[in-house]
């Protein structure tokens, strides 16, 4: 996967296409078969006024292409930003008793998806290994990376390269067999690193045209700032035998030089501007958490407390000041807590208590709102065993229910008809093979706009849910579409697409031009197809959608994709009269504090719902910040002190009344004396509320031996409350790394396969 992450996917079911008879390609522009509507009804049933013209706009601007391949998946990658580049690859592969049997196709389409040219003969035929996807390089560097399948007695690997949007590829023989898909430098594309089979680590500074292996016996490796590689070598027998053993390096000149920066290790990770290391122990049983600011030049332990053999942590999110780090509870329980760090990524305070996260299903329901800042939704397993829905504005300050919809009546897991509130269906919904086709959606230009699957209710039902959408980052909802859809946004908020989710053919896709309210309905084709899922370049600022499905009995099935574009219908460039000034976090127009989280206010240009126009891809957010005095709701909960449910006021944690409290800070003593609040990372309000606050230095070294001697370890002393991290962290099979829940969604690729995609990291336990 390209260094951008996966790619937004409206699809969470993906269905598998056998044989067909002929290859080949087949376009039909302006699909005579489409181009029927039906009357636009808003969400609560009446009817609303309608967009003219809109069979003949969109069935003019409907293109219908038809893939006769031998394909059983086929992934999809955009190439740069705005070029309207899209590859294509089909794939069918048959094992056999002693080998297997494949064959690829890749297409190329510079018009966003309405026509698409076969390019397989510029590899050569060669059967692309799809575990690898398609490596796309940053930016709009143009660069492609596909992996080919080679024969088992080779001596190494082969790609296939391009510097100019795949329009050529060269094709490279490699000197080692690659284990994972080859990364780009960050900033330098034409920078590589890459781990082969035999657990080689190798280094490309001219686009893969050669290769140097700069150390052996690597485990895992990442790009850091600048030039910098973080890696983890085995010094004895395997990266699995001598997990808890590793030497963590790095180098920030590509192998001339190299530095070790931890022992012991069992895995690292990176987010934000952190790097965490989870270091074995003295009595080699458990693990603390150390996190570096510096790269790794210097260490501290975080502050958390400590967890047996049998539990995990796992972060959820990291930025550049703030970390959610969830703890597994004690026994197989399903739940943990939250906690949230200072902006060294140190100190910690507890955020939410019992929040969902199975150590079977490996799943969460931990969501990061893009569209408005602070905003984060999760699930919480109640002591009834039900599954409800919290949702924080102020970045883990304070959790609360969802808000009921208006209009909505209470279901059956309520206590009453009136009263009860909204719970979203995500990825947890999704493991348990819920009817749930999609995670909840937002986008960071599309302000405010957060859809998802829910019901109202007590807790999160298991029946087939409605369609939600939000138009203020979370805080009001309203039922947007019955039954469960897939889902995309499109010019930036200005347009939203969705098809219905089920298991017969499909012909009709919906759209709203005022987020939500009013629905209209295009048939697309006169011919159902057999829907696997929506298409939309990343970023929600492409007028375009593709559909794609197969059609077709099994010897005969085809992939068929159509793409319409909005542009004709919403011809229109919006104005500045087609715009209102908004302002953010908004619930009381007459408190002077209205608005204000996180320290300071937001007023926002938004596109009023009347307005039917085109943002455009030009369109850029704008806003308008004014700083808030501070109050109580500017301030988390410090170490050792928590937010009881429901409540804002800041209480001490039972176990640790009558304690001092002292950690180890950059090799020093520190004492904090406090009154039970810190400020929120991040929060930029001034003057009014100022609770105490003091870390006080002991005057005491305190030095260990969890990395290395020189570096950082606690003290033995056990009169004061120390806390630290000891987790069995999660790792991958390969090679023990750190899991860092993706913070920021979006991408370039996506994949159509044979079962329901996981879109979020996935998580395997430790020994």
């Amino acid at each position: 996967m390209g260094p951008r992450g996966a790619a937004r996917l409206a699809a969470g079911l993906a269905l598998a296409l056998g044989a067909a008879v002929a290859l080949g390609l087949r376009h039909r522009h302006r699909d005579p078969r489409g181009g029927g509507m039906a009357a636009a009804v808003a969400a609560g049933g009446e009817a609303c006024g309608g967009l003219r013209g809109v069979p003949a706009a969109l069935g003019n601007n409907t293109h219908q292409c038809v893939f006769n391949d031998l394909s059983g998946s086929v992934s999809l990658s955009w190439v740069g930003d705005s070029t309207g580049v899209i590859l294509v690859l089909t794939t069918f592969q048959v094992p056999l008793v002693i080998m297997s049997f494949g064959q690829s196709k890749l297409y190329r389409s510079e018009d966003y998806g309405k026509t698409f040219k076969d390019i397989t003969d510029l590899i050569n035929n060669t059967f692309i290994r799809t575990e690898f996807g398609m490596a796309i390089g940053p930016e709009n560097s143009g660069k492609v990376i596909l992996t080919g399948d080679v024969s088992g007695g080779s001596r190494g690997g082969r790609i296939f390269r391009s510097s100019d949007f795949a329009k050529n590829f060269i094709q490279t023989d490699l000197p080692f067999h690659p284990l994972v898909q080859i990364s780009y430098h960050p900033q330098k594309s034409h920078c590589l690193l890459a781990l082969s089979t035999e657990n080689g680590l190798w280094v490309s500074k001219d686009f893969g045209e050669t290769w140097e292996e700069i150390h052996k016996a690597v485990c895992l490796a990442k790009w850091g700032a600048n030039d910098t590689i973080f890696f983890t070598t085995y010094l004895n027998n395997s990266c699995k035998a001598d997990l808890g053993l590793l030497e963590l390096k790095k180098t920030s000149d590509f192998g001339k030089a190299f530095k070790v920066i931890g022992t012991k290790i069992y895995s690292f990770g990176l987010g934000g501007r952190f790097l965490f290391a989870s270091v074995m122990t003295e009595k080699g049983t458990t693990r603390r958490i150390h996190v570096s600011l510096d790269q790794g030049e210097t260490w501290n332990m975080a502050q958390l407390p400590s967890v047996g053999h049998e539990q995990f942590y796992s972060i959820l999110a990291a930025n550049d000041d703030l970390v959610f780090m969830h703890v597994d509870e004690p026994g197989d329980t399903g739940f943990g807590t939250i906690y949230t760090s200072d902006d060294r990524g140190i100190v910690y305070s507890k955020s939410l208590e019992r929040h969902l996260y199975t150590t079977t299903g490996g799943e969460t329901d931990f969501t990061n709102v893009t569209s408005l800042r602070g905003i984060y939704i999760t699930s919480v397993l109640s002591e009834d065993n039900s599954i409800q829905s919290v949702i924080t504005f102020d970045r883990g300050g304070e959790w609360v229910p969802l808000r009921k919809p208006k209009n909505t009546t209470c279901d059956s897991t309520a206590r009453s008809k009136e009263e009860c509130s909204l719970h979203i269906h995500a990825s947890y919904s999704i493991s348990q093979k819920l009817n749930v086709p999609m995670a909840p959606l937002s986008e960071p230009n599309a302000v405010g706009i957060v859809i998802a699957h829910g019901s109202v209710g007590g807790a999160i039902s298991v029946m087939s849910p409605d369609v939600y959408i939000s138009d203020d980052g979370g805080y009001t909802w309203a039922r947007m579409l019955e039954g469960p859809h897939h889902y995309a946004i499109l010019d930036s908020g200005g347009l939203i697409v969705a098809i219905e989710h089920t298991s017969q053919p499909v012909n009709v896709i919906e759209f709203s031009t005022d987020e939500g309210q009013c629905w209209y309905k295009y048939v697309f084709s006169k011919e159902p197809i057999f829907f696997t899922g929506l298409a939309s370049e990343p970023g929600a600022r492409s007028m375009n959608v593709s559909i794609w499905g197969f059609r077709g009995n099994f010897l005969s099935r085809k992939w068929v994709s159509y793409t319409i574009d909005f542009s004709e219908l919403l011809s229109r460039t919006c104005e500045d009269k087609d715009y209102t000034i908004w302002l953010a976090h908004s619930s009381d127009p007459s408190d002077p504090s209205d608005g204000c989280i996180l320290g300071y206010k937001e007023q926002y240009r938004r596109l009023r719902k009347s307005s039917v126009c085109q943002n455009g891809r030009d369109y850029a957010v704008t806003k308008q910040p004014s700083v808030c005095p501070c109050t109580l709701q500017d301030f988390l909960c410090d170490f050792g002190y928590y937010r009881p449910e429901n409540q804002s006021v800041c209480v001490e944690q039972p176990e640790l009344k009558g304690h001092d409290l002292e950690f180890c800070l950059y090799g020093r003593r520190e004492l904090l004396k406090t009154s039970g609040y810190r400020k929120i990372p991040g929060d930029k309000c001034s003057g009014g509320e100022s609770p105490s606050r003091e870390e006080k230095d002991m005057k005491k070294k305190c030095t260990s031996n969890f990395l290395n001697p020189s570096q950082l370890a606690a003290s033995t002393s056990s009169t004061p409350i120390i806390l630290a991290v000891v987790a069995v962290l999660l790792v991958t099979a390969v090679a023990g790394v750190l899991l860092v829940k993706k913070y920021v969604c979006g991408g370039r690729f996506l994949v159509h396969r044979y079962s329901v995609l996981r879109q979020h990291a996935e998580r395997i336990p430790g020994p």
